[in-house]
């Protein structure tokens, strides 16, 4: 079996130089180093993968190196240096805190720190994954990382700094490391790359770094992966390819988003159909073609703005096509498409037949730009002319039967000219009132009845015979469709009263004849203002529901507003007056009915009778 050792293991950093992506740390770490000002007790906390065990025995292993450099790295040619790379030096202690997490395992580690170190300045202790510790294990840990020894040095390292208790980090000085950027990914690959002898396109070592996720050390195990399936050629190298690392790591080629953005945008609803089948033909989940063309929209929603443009990272020959598609999408088109995606991702998992709702999708997003220009344009309004009538014809489907040898049609049809519907002004602020007139009622044709059909002879059954509307029915239900439209604008006040009686006259409540009966009008164009005496009149109007459409049908006016208000001036002269003191139970009622006349109604529902009577 071959010696063969894992990329991230085989180039792991060994000085601060070599640490990719946290130059922050590392340059506070060596200049607390030349100032000497270092603390006893370091956090470290971030992602994974992204250097914080890393730069924990970078730091440990320079505080024991006897041949500190002016730039304060190691020399890796001491004693100490060279125990350190073998894994046998005694000054370093590593403790992994998810299987070491008991009170006794942080016990035996305080008893560790009273001993001094056998070679070297400095005794560190690195516990990883701290936050696994139990509460126990934290209270044990408190008094000995407060005040440890001069030569102890404690660098605890967690991915989930939340969980830690405040007391353990208020006695640490925390670092907090970053997610590795996508170009640092690249770089770091391509000069391993050159070590390795292996050729490799930059957009393919761009899509194992968008894949990794901000983790340099997910970023290697998917490079060695990929690489060892890799054939050799005669000179023993090895060629990356684009085309090698989307086959390997299951990931869409941006060639379908931009055919299918391309295709969007002139509405070609079969070329997206036939480009999304291709993609689940490759055995591609619907949700994974919906996230990436979301991305896909959102990398052109970048590309718009010089500003944004460092946003995207991807190579620079892909940027240049993001940038060439971006110029011919439009901005409104791109955020209707982004919103379309969105929710069709979120309400994915309730679909029952998915490629069916991501095909819903796809076909709203094909015709953004038509919606889109029928939003922006002002609706067209054409002026009728008053010398083109239209004309209605109501027609009675032919029925048509054999009676005996003869063939017997039966057809009715009525022409209904002169009804017109409400002329629309071009400047609705220049109208000028017009009094509206009914129109002419059309001569009215004649149809003799059918009766007394026969039964067929061929089949022998009975035909059922529907009396057929005459056309003077058909007539009157056109001229009040007709009538319904024209909107009556000269109300007078005689017209509402006269509707509001014939209303009142159809009520069979007593209390609320009452009510109706007790008002005043204000007729101000299409609006109608009542006053009333009270509150409780005031509710009982608007509780009838067929009211309004009472009034609207009798005004001919579907625009009518009615306001209801109380008018204390309204109510009865004597609830103004103080009322006497009543002398039996007949003067009381009198006196209760003259405030409420409901008492009525109540009483003749209930069948209440007074004493005496």
């Amino acid at each position: 079996m071959s010696n063969f050792v894992v990329s991230a293991r085989k180039y792991r950093p060994v000085r601060f130089d070599e640490v990719v992506g946290q130059e922050h740390v590392s340059q506070t770490l060596k200049n607390a180093l030349q100032n000497d000002k270092l603390a006893h007790a370091f956090l470290f906390c971030g992602p994974r993968g992204v250097g914080k065990t890393t730069c924990a025995r970078i730091l440990a292993k320079v505080l024991n190196c006897q041949n500190l450099g002016k730039d304060h790295e190691a020399c890796n040619t001491c004693g100490s240096c060279q125990s350190f790379n073998d894994n046998a030096s005694f000054n370093i202690t590593e403790l992994d805190a998810a299987s070491n997490n008991s009170v006794d395992h942080i016990r035996a580690l305080i008893e560790q720190v009273r001993f001094q170190p056998q070679q070297g300045q400095y005794k560190v202790f690195i516990i990883d994954e701290v936050h696994m510790l139990s509460q126990q294990a934290f209270n044990a840990f408190l008094k000995t990382l407060e005040e440890p020894p001069p030569y102890a040095i404690f660098i605890l390292a967690t991915t989930e700094k939340h969980k830690i208790i405040p007391t353990i980090l208020s006695r640490c000085q925390i670092f907090d490391f970053r997610r590795i950027q996508v170009p640092a990914m690249v770089s770091h690959l391509q000069e391993i790359c050159k070590q390795e002898n292996i050729t490799a396109d930059k957009d393919a070592l761009h899509i194992i770094g968008q894949k990794a996720d901000g983790a340099l050390r997910d970023s290697l195990s998917i490079f060695d992966r990929i690489v060892s399936s890799l054939n050799v050629d005669e000179g023993g190298s090895r060629t990356l390819t684009y085309k090698s690392v989307i086959e390997s790591l299951n990931v869409l080629d941006y060639d379908y988003f931009f055919k299918v953005v391309d295709a969007l945008m002139v509405e070609d609803m079969s070329k997206v159909m036939v480009v999304f089948d291709d993609v689940l033909r490759k055995g591609f989940e619907e949700d994974t073609f919906v996230m990436g063309l979301s991305e896909h929209m959102r990398n052109l929603l970048v590309c718009k703005d010089e500003q944004t443009l460092g946003l995207l990272q991807v190579s620079d020959e892909l940027k240049a096509m993001y940038k060439e598609q971006a110029a011919k999408a439009p901005a409104a088109f791109l955020l209707t498409a982004l919103n379309i995606g969105n929710d069709c991702d979120v309400n994915y998992r309730m679909a029952r037949n998915k490629r069916l709702h991501v095909e819903m999708a796809l076909i709203k997003m094909a015709y953004i730009n038509r919606a889109v220009a029928a939003f922006k344009s002002p609706p067209v309004v054409a002026e009728r002319r008053a010398s083109a009538p239209i004309t209605t014809t109501a027609s009675v489907s032919q029925t048509k039967t054999k009676v005996g040898e003869k063939d017997v049609t039966y057809e009715a049809s009525m022409p209904v000219e002169n009804v017109r519907e409400p002329e629309v002004p071009l400047n609705p602020s220049n109208q000028e009132e017009k009094k509206v007139t009914s129109p002419p009622a059309a001569k009215p044709i004649n149809m003799p009845a059918v009766q007394n059909l026969k039964p067929d002879v061929q089949t022998g059954s009975a035909m059922k015979m529907t009396k057929l509307p005459s056309l003077d029915e058909l007539e009157e239900e056109v001229n009040n469709e007709a009538s319904q439209h024209v909107n009556q604008e000269n109300l007078t006040q005689e017209d509402v009263e006269a509707a509001w009686m014939s209303f009142l006259n159809q009520m069979k409540s007593q209390s609320v004849k009452v009510a109706l009966k007790r008002v005043a009008f204000k007729v101000e164009g299409s609006n109608i203002t009542v006053s009333v005496g009270s509150r409780m009149s005031k509710s009982m109007i608007q509780e009838e529901l067929e009211l309004m459409p009472h009034l609207r049908k009798e005004l001919r006016n579907s625009k009518l507003v009615l306001n209801v208000k109380v008018d204390p001036t309204m109510a009865p002269q004597d609830m103004t007056k103080k009322p006497k003191r009543p002398i039996n139970d007949k003067e009381k009622y009198n006196q209760m009915r003259a405030l409420n006349p409901l008492l009525d109604d109540f009483r003749e529902r209930f069948d209440l009778k007074l004493e005496g009577e």
